[in-house]
């Protein structure tokens, strides 16, 4: 589903882009995408910072995937297996266990909201939801700050592959994200008209949302018009070849995994390649209160073992990961104890995320949680200090602060502490 953000009139996403189709009809044309990366894909990548969100909404157990307990009676099934780091990870996660020398597991993250709704909004802004105030997300903060490394850029900064993602804030509907199937597609919208029709279209629209806008001098109505141009320019860019998945060979497809998730993994790729700064991939589906063992042995961790292994693994073939960030998180873990239904509920106190690339050193495990998994035991560890990590990494100040609508101040990522392990 797209995402609800609003500019201060009230227009929702689904407004504009139900504008759009009834005033301009269609970008669906443009989106037929053809042709391979073009060929100064190394050029448009020297000094270009990227970051991959792999998101797992409903929140993952990673005591079973990254912070394993075996022999303790909250410790489950699975037995963990030697890495490529200096860390264990899950039986059931072999191929990723060979690229863990590019990526190292925060094991004591520690926070409050065990909510899907307040978590997911949480950790995607390192803010708790205030009914005042809407934040930007990571993915609209990074995107924003990385945008001057690529004047060239035609294509949106900041796209979701699966999922909504969250939205752009205060920073206004410019930086909301771009969401698209993971086969390339805009998610949501399914239309048609001959190409030049739509052009012609287009151009008569933008001259009369750029001539309100020059009057009125609305913020609302700039920030539309903004958006417009965005969706006009990315009709014509030979940058959007980069959205045709499926114009990769067999052999690769098949390596990431025919599946949502890992074609998703393989388009985060070719659009790191392409200069976007930000992308997040969704893999829903970790809400496991019943069956959990089952489940992740089955489907859920042969997918992510798949897909993650062979990004990480291409992005260091291609000598991209000095320059790409990978994030690995959900809203919370799931509880030690193993509820009566073979399951794991909500828990958001002892806990771990994945993070590697971009300056961020590899192979490591950092903190530590208790021989039960029940408490962090290190220094505990939060969204804020996680993201501030990253943007350090990416070349970022977190010391820059933005101002919210209301003229409040604030700093990127919260405010965070680096970790410092995971920096040089």
């Amino acid at each position: 589903m797209i995402s609800t953000w609003k500019t201060p009139d009230g227009m929702t996403r689904r407004h504009f882009m139900n504008h759009l189709a009834g005033s301009a009809a269609t970008v669906s044309a443009a989106m037929t995408l053809g042709g391979a990366i073009s060929a100064n894909a190394a050029e448009m990548k020297k000094n270009r910072k990227s970051a991959i969100m792999l998101w797992m909404g409903g929140g993952p157990p990673t005591i079973d995937i990254w912070d394993l307990k075996p022999g303790a009676a909250t410790g489950g099934p699975f037995q963990p297996i030697s890495t490529t780091g200096n860390m264990q990870i899950s039986e059931h996660m072999p191929l990723t266990a060979q690229q863990m020398h590019n990526l190292s597991i925060v094991r004591s993250m520690s926070t409050r909201e065990a909510d899907h709704n307040r978590g997911r909004y949480y950790m995607h802004t390192g803010f708790v939801p205030n009914p005042n105030i809407t934040h930007p997300s990571y993915g609209a903060t990074i995107a924003h700050e990385l945008i001057d490394q690529r004047p060239e850029l035609e294509i949106p900064p900041f796209v979701t592959i699966g999922g909504a993602g969250a939205g752009p804030g205060f920073l206004g509907m410019a930086w909301s994200p771009f969401a698209v199937t993971s086969n390339g597609r805009i998610r949501n919208l399914n239309m048609s008209i001959e190409d030049a029709r739509l052009k012609q279209r287009m151009y008569a629209l933008q001259e009369i949302e750029g001539g309100f806008a020059n009057r009125t001098k609305d913020l609302p109505a700039s920030e539309h018009a903004k958006v417009l141009k965005k969706t006009f320019d990315l009709m014509t860019s030979e940058q959007m070849k980069a959205f045709k998945v499926e114009t990769e060979d067999q052999k690769t497809k098949e390596r990431y995994g025919e599946n949502g998730f890992g074609q998703g993994c393989l388009l985060a790729r070719r659009l790191v390649e392409a200069g976007v700064p930000f992308i997040e991939v969704d893999l829903g589906g970790w809400d496991l209160h019943n069956n959990v063992h089952a489940t992740l042995k089955d489907t859920k961790l042969p997918q992510l073992d798949q897909a993650m292994s062979a990004l990480v693994e291409d992005l260091e073939q291609r000598e991209l990961i000095k320059d790409t960030a990978i994030i690995w998180m959900g809203e919370f873990g799931r509880t030690p104890r193993i509820n009566q239904n073979s399951g794991r509920d909500h828990w958001a106190r002892s806990w771990s995320c994945v993070v590697g690339g971009a300056g961020i050193k590899g192979g490591l495990a950092v903190g530590e949680t208790s021989s039960d998994g029940t408490a962090v035991e290190s220094e505990p560890f939060s969204s804020e200090d996680l993201m501030t990590t990253v943007c350090q990494g990416l070349g970022i100040s977190s010391e820059k602060v933005y101002k919210s609508k209301n003229g409040r101040p604030m700093k990127i990522a919260g405010g965070g502490k680096v970790i410092t392990e995971l920096v040089a």
